[in-house]
Parts: structure tokens; sequence; C-alpha cells
């Protein structure tokens, strides 16, 4: 799923959790992820609605200011069918440290106190 940069910030915080999109048919499926910049989007639901379910309310909970803010944005293409999706933000993992190399000083170091304890034991 892709989202205006304008509310990229609101997606990533958590604040925005649901779009409107006009399509020809659902470009996402439920349980799938989206990448979005260094994070994804896991979609929790996509239901069709009609146009008087697009209220303020829903325009706003969207991230838009209002109803003709959201329907600007929403349609892609020549789609006529509105699609509810709702998400979450999955942030990106902590990168793990790289393994260590057979021959870096380090691996060295902990391979020798390993030897030298192994030698003293009676």
């Amino acid at each position: 799923m892709v989202f205006t940069k304008r509310l990229r910030d609101g997606v990533r915080r958590g604040e925005i959790t649901c779009s409107v999109r006009i399509w020809t048919r659902p470009h996402v499926k439920v349980g799938s992820r989206y990448p979005m910049e260094e994070g994804q989007i896991e979609v929790d639901s996509i239901e069709p609605i009609g146009f008087p379910d697009i209220t303020p309310q829903l325009a706003r909970e969207s991230g838009f200011l209002g109803v003709l803010d959201l329907l600007k944005v929403a349609k892609h293409g020549r789609g006529n069918n509105i699609y509810l999706i709702r998400f979450h933000y999955v942030p990106p993992r902590a990168r793990r440290p790289a393994k260590e190399q057979p021959n870096s000083p380090r691996a060295r170091r902990s391979s020798s106190r390993t030897s030298s304890a192994s030698r003293t034991r009676p």
C-alpha cells in the first residue's frame, strides 16, 4: 500500500490505522505485509463500503481534513468499488550484530582463553 507523504508520519505513529481506497478490485490481502519506507504495513481487514459510509469522522481517522480531501486521494485508476482497509504499522526490526569471523581479533582472543583454560585442567 502506498500512502501520500503527508500521511506517513501518522501511520508510523499509529495515529492512522485505516484507509479508504476506490479500486476495481482489492489490491491487498488480509494478513499480508507491504513495505512502507523502513517498516511495513500489515493489513488487518478489508471491507467493501458505499459512499454514504465515508463520513467526516472516517475521513479524519484516515488522516484527511474531510470527505472531499479523502476522495481526491482515494481514487486509484478507473475503479468504482470502495474499500475500507484497516491496518497497523510494523516497525523495522533491530538489526542483529554481524556474526564474528573466525579470524577476527575478538574471535582469536576468545578461542585463546578457552584453549589456555583447557590446558590447565588436571
